[in-house]
């Protein structure tokens, strides 16, 4: 029901878009976030957008480089990535959580996207 995309090999200091299509959820009911986990890492939320648009939440490792989005009439959420660093290599998830809010805890979520991979590389 979610299904992520965008994702690539990208050089340092490129940008991605990630894009977040939802298929039988009524969409504008849910909050969407953007998780990632790296090889031997934790999963880390990154940011959330509340159910209209108008209330987004950013981690500090990625506050000012990334921007979450969503159009609800293409029931998608978008992740643009700018200043991409090495460290942001990952795997990249979106997830949608029933209500208006989520947090970034992944236990918030109800739905999970499967998964697109990101490469920062030289």
């Amino acid at each position: 029901q979610l299904q992520a995309s965008g994702g690539g090999l990208v050089q340092p200091g490129g940008s991605l878009r990630l894009s977040c299509a939802a298929s039988g959820l009524s969409f504008d009911k849910f909050a969407v976030g953007w998780f990632r986990q790296a090889p031997g890492k934790e999963r880390e939320g990154i940011s959330c957008i509340n159910s209209s648009g108008q209330l987004t939440y950013y981690a500090d490792s990625v506050e000012g480089r990334f921007t979450i989005s969503r159009d609800n009439d293409k029931n998608s959420v978008y992740l643009q990535m700018t200043s991409l660093k090495p460290e942001d290599t990952a795997v990249y998830y979106c997830a949608a959580a029933r209500g208006a809010w989520a947090s970034s805890s992944g236990a918030d979520y109800h739905y999970w996207g499967q998964g697109t991979q990101v490469t920062v590389s030289s």
